[in-house]
């Protein structure tokens, strides 16, 4: 992967974010592009390493469009000014479709690189499970908040978008209730792209998904009902 390649075609395309110059400049994305899925099919091989149940991830699906969904925003470039990949077991990486816990990166057009993992916003119905699960099994829970590569590559869960008060089932002396009323169950971190020559990339990728997994493995290990209907 040409890293200042990229760097400095998102740059560009940041300054021109319009369909006559995305058409001009056609063929560098598509240069940028193919690099960017041989990058993706060499994650999966490397993740699957330690991660089996990444194995059958479709490289091609992983990746995220470059255009935008302009129907409910006010910002109307067409166009992302990032390169970003959501590896899964499932092969989905929306919420909304039950893609469960990802492995998560990008590269923006300020030379940036963020690296997550675990389950962002995450639909009601499994936001209830994960946090029934930290009710039930606080002593498992606190492990992985203890975890020693969790915290040292990204120190630790994030904490981030959470409620004001407990949820509904949840007493406010429930044990890690700080924890329960997160919106999130992730851990991610951002770096700048200027040090990482040659294979550097792909190999902080590899190692901080790696430190990530105990996150993702209590997550898949959480199964979610299914909610008959009525």
């Amino acid at each position: 992967m040409h890293v200042h390649d990229l760097k400095q075609y998102l740059a560009e395309l940041s300054e021109n974010n319009n369909r006559a110059w995305f058409v001009m400049n056609k063929p560098r994305y598509d240069i940028l592009r193919i690099e960017f899925l041989e990058l993706v099919v060499r994650l999966i091989g490397e993740i699957t390493r330690f991660d089996p149940a990444v194995a059958a991830c479709n490289p091609k699906k992983a990746l995220f469009r470059i255009n935008r969904d302009m129907r409910f925003s006010h910002d109307k470039n067409p166009y992302k000014t990032t390169f970003s990949a959501a590896i899964t077991a499932s092969g989905l990486k929306r919420p909304s479709q039950g893609g469960g816990p990802m492995y998560y990166f990008h590269v923006n057009s300020e030379g940036m690189l963020r690296i997550a993992a675990g389950e962002y916003i995450p639909p009601a119905d499994r936001l209830r499970a994960i946090r029934q699960q930290i009710a039930t099994d606080s002593t498992g829970f606190g492990k992985l908040l203890k975890n020693k590569k969790l915290l040292a590559s990204y120190d630790g869960l994030e904490t981030g978008e959470q409620l004001v008060r407990p949820p509904k089932g949840f007493d406010a002396d429930t044990p890690y209730i700080d924890y329960i009323r997160l919106k999130s169950y992730l851990v991610r971190k951002e770096q700048p792209l200027k040090k990482m020559l040659g294979d550097a990339l792909e190999q902080e990728l590899v190692a901080s998904f790696k430190d990530a997994y105990p996150l993702v493995n209590w997550l898949r290990q959480i199964n979610t009902p299914i909610e008959e209907e009525i």
